[in-house]
């Protein structure tokens, strides 16, 4: 890839000779590879191992998971389709716990599969895989909408910090808090980044820097400990992230880290913006307490990849995410525009129309 490429109109996931390819996103930026996943179990495990992350990303793999493993099993039984794809579902469902958009994906797969039960098994594997290529269109049309509504939300020459990575690269395409940033830029306003790196998996410093690089927007790389100096000195105008999920009362799942951000911000008059289609809003989960959260590998807080710094033996704790209060969030920019001081009321409203 070179570095004029237009990261936005990357494919993070694309369907290929028959096959679902997805961009290794563990070796980026030193390589750029795709990967071949032609079964449900194949593509559990690209999510599991995180060669695809981002709860749009993920929720379109899913759905491609499941198309994937109805053409496997189109020439079998009806038995056995039937056993098959029961436990398609199930071990998708299994491979990551905190980004609702896996189960979005699959609930409306698994509803596909039931309204079109009299079809052939030949035919439900197309209508799947139809279904799947819609899911995946369908984000980067939300992606696109979401981005114009908060783009409206940033002053032209703002400095806007971000944590983990809500970009091309995490969804379908554009990103959803660097989807607001692109459609800021694409505008006209002159918008900067500051990216905290995001330990311990360095989405920031490998994902987010590099997508704006490509891109050629201003983008200064932070650890995760300089955003309150940053602000203090009053060197940040506004924080927008993206989220894995969203409780109905507007509590907010994302990347480990994003709580304190969150706090920093409010201490210093920031706005603190979550970028989220109303695929990420789980009205099933009261508020932010009954969110599952994520336990990774030790390996990823004690080193990376073939360095290890810590040492040997040591106790790791190693949440994936933590859970940022609804009174702390400025605004959910969601499709259907911005829901400023989210509340359940408000997000009730959202699903209404």
């Amino acid at each position: 890839m070179t570095k004029s490429q237009n990261v936005s109109g990357i494919e993070t996931l694309r369907w290929k000779d028959s096959c679902l390819e997805m961009i290794d996103q563990r070796i980026l930026p030193a390589s750029f590879e795709y990967i071949k996943y032609d079964s449900a179990e194949s593509v559990a495990d690209g999510i599991r191992s995180m060669v695809v992350r981002g709860a749009p990303a993920i929720g379109c793999a899913a759905a491609y998971g499941i198309a994937l493993e109805a053409i496997k099993l189109s020439s079998e039984s009806k038995d056995s389709f039937n056993k098959g794809m029961e436990k398609a579902f199930e071990v998708l469902a299994e491979s990551r716990p905190t980004a609702v958009n896996l189960f979005w994906a699959l609930k409306r797969m698994q509803e596909k599969m039931s309204a079109s039960k009299n079809a052939s098994l030949n035919q439900l594997a197309d209508i799947l895989l139809t279904e799947a290529h819609e899911i995946l269109a369908e984000d980067i049309r939300i992606n696109r909408t979401m981005g114009e509504f908060g783009a409206a939300l940033l002053a032209d020459g703002a400095r806007v910090l971000t944590h983990c990575n809500a970009g091309a690269l995490a969804t379908a395409g554009h990103g959803t808090a660097l989807g607001v940033i692109r459609s800021a830029v694409e505008a006209g306003k002159k918008i900067s980044v500051i990216a905290d790196e995001t330990r311990p998996f360095l989405q920031g410093a490998r994902l987010t820097a590099w997508e704006m690089v490509q891109e050629k927007i201003p983008v200064t790389l932070i650890t995760d400990n300089m955003a309150g100096h940053l602000m203090s000195k009053g060197e940040v105008d506004a924080v927008v992230v993206g989220t894995d999920r969203v409780a109905a009362n507007g509590d907010v799942a994302n990347k480990i880290g994003t709580y304190m951000v969150a706090v920093l911000a409010k201490r210093h008059n920031i706005p603190f913006y979550v970028a989220c289609p109303l695929s990420t809003i789980d009205l099933s989960i009261p508020n932010g307490g009954d969110i599952p959260i994520e336990e990774r590998p030790a390996n990823e807080v004690t080193g990376f990849r073939e360095c290890q710094w810590a040492a040997e033996g040591v106790s790791v704790r190693n949440p994936a995410f933590d859970v940022t209060p609804a009174e702390l969030v400025s605004g959910l920019i969601t499709e259907k525009g911005v829901i400023e001081m989210p509340t359940r009321e408000k997000i009730t409203t959202l699903f209404l129309s």
